[in-house]
């Protein structure tokens, strides 16, 4: 729940400041000159770029928890079994051995999303952010059953 939280403050935040900045390039804009105009619509374009963007990452977020609650519901989450140091964080080696095991998973059954979800599972707990993000997309496309890109 803190997490979902925090995301919907970050994203309302953001959202006032597209507001904010694309107020400003109306304002430019209405200024009139050639120069005011030019730098108006280019200051409108940031707010558009941010609102598409924020739109693309919730999309994601959404699908990728409606995955985790079927699979949930299918008992296939992965079992947290990774050792912690005594801080809390995650032993690098205990992410490192169970992230051999989703990868061998995923070699064995390349076209199921579960496989997948769970080694972008693995891929976050070893703090391979980028990797976990595109094997997480993967499942996504597998189960909506899009086209899988290489």
């Amino acid at each position: 729940m803190r997490a979902k939280l925090s995301y919907a403050t970050t994203a309302a935040v953001l959202v006032f400041y597209f507001v904010l900045v694309g107020s400003r390039g109306v304002m430019l804009i209405q200024s009139g000159t050639l120069l005011t105009v030019t730098f108006g619509v280019a200051v409108l374009i940031l707010p558009v770029i941010g609102l598409w963007f924020l739109w693309k990452n919730t999309q994601f977020v959404r699908k990728a928890h409606r995955l985790a609650a079927e699979l949930d519901a299918q008992g296939g989450l992965p079992v947290d079994e990774l050792k912690r140091t005594p801080g809390g964080r995650i032993d690098r080696d205990s992410a490192d051995e169970v992230f051999a095991k989703r990868k061998a998973e995923t070699e064995a059954a390349p076209d199921d999303w579960r496989s997948w979800f769970r080694l972008a599972v693995a891929y976050q707990d070893a703090r391979d952010t980028p990797r976990a993000r595109k094997a997480m997309q993967r499942a996504i496309a597998l189960h909506e059953g899009r086209p899988v890109q290489a």
